[in-house]
């Protein structure tokens, strides 16, 4: 009995799972019958809307297979440590710059400071890759390090870096024929020889010197791309001390013992100073000084505390500006244009308080002796000899009037004493002359010991100026 119902468990199981297939096969057939009918329903549409861009897909391009650069390049099938055309002739390899900006000029350390892009332009047939559109390939840095690159340096550089925010500034545009586009962005500083014996009046001229470091003229061959028109400049340069008057490019070969003949470029630029600050800074304040010394000539040569103080003062003004001056330029063993000016300006000034100097020696001396002809003088009651002049011809009323009365006696007071020692002079003259001549010789004229020492100011009051304006017409004829 136990048999009989297994079998027919089994028989109801198997017919259960018949009809589960053959309803799934139904349902499997009328999906496949509706998606059908709907494609071709969608074909039909599309034939008649065969320019509608909303029915028409477009490829996913982020799904499709990318290939290498290296892969199309196949840099892994050549050895670029070798240059192109290995044994062949040179390769031309054409240059052109960007100047971005020209930063600094230093007369102290001979340098400047410039920022610009360097391109280069060779043709390499190992980076060739097929293309169907003639469209070039654009890399940055990374893809420079496994190609071969000119080497090029900067002759007579004294620091040089390539800029790397926020990457390295560089960019390799390659071509499908093999032409090569390398450009980097550079700042460097380089040494320029300078010639300042007409500073601040000159003009410098500096230059920028390209050149490769290991391939010599018969691998590689420098040359400016567009020959003058490779160099071009910013509108915006400017510099606060120079005038920037012109830029050229010159292609020269160098030497060099040990290693041959390379090809060299050149990016020389024209500077003229600006010599406007230096007018105010320098040559303004020397000449004020210089005229402020001739203010002493003016002074009563009696007034000593108001000459003295005056002549040093102009004096250590001029040394103070010509220190300033020399604090701030390289130490060369030639005289420049501002020198000269200032210390013929310095001597100026020195002259007028030497000037006093001897003006106040003199006055002393003449002082001196007339004390002494006073203590020797006989009483003469005041009157003067018959015959002679009352008062030397070489003291003038005017300067009787021009000299003034600081710290000397009444007028009458003086004058009576000049004519006490003019006629103590005449006498003692005619007894020698008398005795010399035996007696036979007469009067041989009025003399005096009176020396006028104003009139050596009164002739400074033009000889000074006289002279410092043709030195100033001599001066800026020459240099400017």
């Amino acid at each position: 009995m136990h048999a009989d119902v297994l079998v027919l468990f089994c028989a109801w199981f198997l017919g259960a799972c018949d009809s589960s297939s053959l309803h799934r096969g139904q349902m499997l057939q009328t999906y496949s019958q509706v998606r059908s009918r709907r494609d071709t329903t969608r074909t039909d549409g599309g034939a008649h809307k065969s320019g509608s861009p909303i029915l028409k897909r477009s490829p996913d391009i982020t799904k499709s297979t990318v290939t290498k650069s290296e892969q199309v390049l196949r840099i892994e099938e050549h050895d670029f440590t070798m240059r192109p055309g290995f044994g062949g002739p040179a390769i031309p390899v054409g240059v052109d710059v960007q100047v971005e900006s020209l930063d600094t000029i230093s007369e102290v350390d001979m340098d400047f400071t410039m920022t610009l892009y360097l391109r280069h332009y060779w043709k390499d047939e190992r980076l060739s890759f097929p293309s169907t559109t003639n469209q070039s390939m654009t890399f940055d840095g990374r893809l420079v390090k496994k190609i071969w690159v000119p080497d090029m340096f900067f002759v007579h550089s004294k620091r040089s870096f390539i800029h790397d925010t926020t990457t390295d500034n560089v960019m390799l545009r390659v071509y499908p024929d093999g032409k090569v586009l390398y450009s980097v962005r550079v700042t460097v500083t380089a040494m320029c020889n300078m010639d300042l014996s007409h500073f601040p009046l000159d003009t410098q001229t500096c230059s920028l010197e390209i050149e490769s470091y290991a391939y010599t003229d018969d691998d590689l061959m420098l040359y400016w791309k567009k020959g003058n028109d490779s160099l071009k400049t910013d509108d915006k340069i400017s510099l606060s001390q120079f005038l920037i008057q012109k830029f050229h490019t010159t292609t020269k070969l160098a030497f060099y013992s040990s290693t041959g003949w390379y090809n060299r470029l050149y990016i020389n630029f024209t500077l003229r100073r600006h010599i406007f600050f230096f007018l105010l800074q320098t040559y303004f304040p020397a000449t004020l000084m210089v005229m402020l010394s001739w203010v002493s000539f003016w002074i009563d040569r009696r007034a000593v505390p108001a000459r003295v103080p005056l002549g040093i003062t102009t004096v250590l003004t001029m040394s103070t500006i010509i220190t300033g001056v020399n604090a701030s330029m390289p130490r060369v063993s030639y005289i420049k244009a501002v020198d000269i000016y200032l210390w013929v300006s310095f001597v100026f000034v020195f002259l007028s308080v030497l000037e006093y100097a001897a003006v106040n020696y003199l006055s002393t001396l003449q002082e001196r002796k007339e004390r002494q002809l006073r203590e020797q003088l006989p009483c003469t009651c005041g009157l003067p000899h018959p015959g002679q002049p009352i008062m030397s011809s070489t003291y003038s009323e005017m300067d009787a009037m021009t000299t003034g009365h600081y710290g000397v006696p009444e007028p009458n007071v003086e004058k009576r004493e000049r004519i006490l020692v003019q006629l103590t002079m005449d006498g003692e003259r005619s007894a020698r002359t008398r005795a010399g001549a035996g007696g036979n010789g007469g009067d041989r004229g009025y003399g005096s010991i009176w020396i006028d020492t104003h009139a050596i100011d009164k002739y400074s009051r033009v000889v000074f100026p006289l002279a410092y304006t043709i030195f100033n017409i001599i001066y800026w004829s020459i240099y400017s």
